[in-house]
C-alpha cells in the first residue's frame, strides 16, 4: 500500500506496526480535533457577530461542560500515555536468548561486531526471524542509531553503554541512518542493515571469521595481566569474574549494583569508582590503553565466564608478580582492528 509512499518506510519488525497505530491514531485524534476547533471558530464568528449581537451578554458558566471538555482530552492523553508507555517497555526490554551485536559509532562510521567474531563497517547481517540485541558505545560524540523500516531508534553515547532490539521480519536491505547531528560529515554517516534468511545467514556467518569475540577478549585478559588477580579459585587479589555476569554486585560503601556491560566497562577504565567489598581499591585504570573495540572483546569474554561461552581465567601462582601489570597493546595480529 505504501510502497510507491517514500516518506512511508516499510514495516520490516514486529514492533513496526504497533509504532505506526499508535502513529496513525495520534494523527486521526490531532485532525479531528484541528477541524472541530476550526469549525466551531468559523460558526461562532458568524453566530455572534457584531451586526447580529450589538450588545453584548454575560454567559455563566457549566459545569456539565466544564467536566466534558476536562474530562475527554484527559482520556485520550491517557490511551496516548498507556499506548505510548507499553511500546516504549516493549523496545528497551529486549528478550531473553536474543542474538548480540556490539556496535561502536565512530565518526563518520558504524562499526559491527558479532559474538560469533564476524566484524562489519556500515552493513550489519542478521537473520530473519531472531531477536537481535544491539550493544552500543560511542568512540567520539554523540550518535544516534535509526533504522526507518524497524521502528527503532536509539542514542548512542560515549563512555557508556546503550542498546536497543528489533525482531526483523522480512528479507532485504534496509537503510541504517545516524539521526543524531554527529560533525561536519553528519549527513554520510549511513549504513544497511541486510536481513538474510537462517540458512543464508548461517552459511555467511560461517566464513571469514578469526575466532570468536570472546577468544579476542581472552586475549586480552592474558596479556593485559588481568588473570594475575582475577584468578578463578577466589584467592586473588581482585574478586573472581566467573559467573559474574548479571548477578548485584556488593560495594565497599554498602551499595548494590549489578554487574551488566557498563559496570564491566566502568570497572576496567574507573575501576575506583565501586570498589567491590571486601577488596582494596588497587586497580589501575586502563583508560588510553585499551580502544573501544578492545573494551568490547573483554566484556564479551567477562560475560562468557562460567556460562560455557569462555574458560575461566588459570590461576597465576606467582605471589611476586606485581599486580595488574599492564604489557605492550597488543600485535596488530592479535588486537582488535580498527578501520580508521
Amino acid at each position: 500500500m505504501w510502497s510507491n509512499l517514500p516518506l512511508f518506510p516499510a514495516r520490516a519488525s514486529t514492533l513496526a506496526g504497533h509504532v505506526d497505530a499508535l502513529y496513525f491514531l495520534l494523527v486521526a485524534v490531532t485532525a479531528f480535533f484541528t477541524i472541530l476547533i476550526a469549525a466551531l471558530i468559523l460558526i461562532f464568528a458568524i453566530r455572534f457577530r457584531k451586526q447580529k449581537h450589538p450588545v453584548a451578554k454575560q454567559i455563566h458558566g457549566s459545569n456539565a461542560l466544564e467536566l466534558t471538555w476536562t474530562i475527554i482530552p484527559l482520556g485520550i492523553s491517557m490511551i496516548f500515555f498507556v499506548w505510548g508507555a507499553a511500546i516504549y517497555f516493549t523496545e528497551t526490554r529486549p528478550p531473553k536468548d536474543s542474538m548480540e551485536v556490539y556496535v561502536v559509532a565512530k565518526q563518520w562510521m558504524w562499526k559491527f561486531e558479532h559474538t560469533e567474531g564476524q566484524r562489519e563497517i556500515d552493513e550489519l547481517h542478521v537473520p530473519e526471524g531472531r531477536d537481535v540485541r544491539l550493544i552500543m558505545t560511542s568512540q567520539d560524540v554523540i550518535h544516534s542509531f535509526f533504522v526507518p523500516a524497524f521502528r527503532v531508534k536509539a542514542d548512542v553515547l560515549p563512555g557508556r553503554y546503550t542498546s536497543t532490539w528489533f525482531h526483523a521480519t522480512k528479507p532485504g536491505r534496509y537503510h541504517l541512518f545516524c539521526s543524531q547531528y554527529c560533525g561536519t560529515a553528519h549527513s554520510s554517516m549511513v549504513g544497511w542493515v541486510v536481513v538474510m534468511t537462517p540458512g543464508a545467514y548461517q552459511q555467511w556467518a560461517s566464513t571469514g571469521t578469526d575466532g570468536s569475540l570472546a577468544s579476542t577478549g581472552e586475549k586480552y585478559f592474558q596479556q593485559y595481566g588481568c588473570s594475575t588477580c582475577h584468578r578463578s579459585d577466589s584467592q586473588g587479589r581482585g574478586p573472581n569474574l566467573v559467573g559474574i555476569f548479571g548477578k548485584p554486585v556488593l560495594l565497599d560503601d554498602g551499595r548494590t549494583v549489578v554487574a551488566d556491560e557498563s559496570y564491566i566497562r566502568e570497572s576496567i577504565l574507573n575501576p575506583e569508582a565501586k570498589v567491590v567489598s571486601g577488596f582494596k581499591p588497587i586497580m589501575p585504570t586502563f583508560q588510553g590503553q585499551i580502544d573501544e573495540e578492545g573494551l568490547v572483546a573483554l566484556v564479551a569474554y567477562i560475560k562468557g565466564l562460567g556460562n560455557g561461552m569462555a574458560n575461566p581465567p588459570m590461576p597465576v601462582n606467582n605471589p611476586e608478580k606485581a599486580p595488574y601489570p599492564v604489557p605492550p597493546k597488543p600485535e596488530a595480529s592479535q588486537a582488535t582492528p580498527s578501520a580508521k
